[in-house]
């Protein structure tokens, strides 16, 4: 996927192309659609909404110039897997998704992943994160 997908379209990012070969597709994809999870193309995740696809989540990581030392902000967290993809190159990523469900979902999903660099929480992401970016978000 991330050679025939990205690398040979414009993503040029090092970080990039790294995380995206890190970060495994299917963890992130309802049962029963890992067999399409390297498509590019974006799938149903459930509660109306869908993951996106692997090259729109490759391109936004490199327009927004993800580097390590930064902290992100990923509105509309969905599955997760756009902040584990962000996970893998900033210090830390925090995430707002209005669907509490896939909220909670997701948080669980990348702790079982590992991931300790991600904070999410339910809410409106148009509000932005509540509070400053330290803060606990259970607060």
């Amino acid at each position: 996927m991330v050679r025939e997908h990205l690398a040979a379209r414009d993503i040029r990012s090092s970080d990039v192309l790294r995380a995206m070969q890190t970060v495994l597709r299917h963890h992130f994809v309802p049962a029963g659609s890992e067999k399409l999870a390297y498509i590019d193309r974006p799938l149903r995740i459930g509660h109306g909404q869908t993951i996106s696809q692997p090259y729109i989540v490759a391109l936004m990581t490199q327009l927004v110039g993800a580097k390590p030392g930064m902290k992100a902000l990923d509105v509309g967290t969905g599955s997760g897997y756009q902040a584990a993809v962000l996970a893998e190159i900033v210090d830390h990523v925090y995430g707002v998704e209005i669907v509490c469900p896939l909220a909670e979902q997701s948080k669980g999903r990348l702790e079982r992943l590992g991931y300790t660099n991600t904070t999410v929480r339910c809410g409106d992401g148009y509000r932005g994160w509540p509070g400053d970016w330290g803060s606990d978000p259970a607060t």
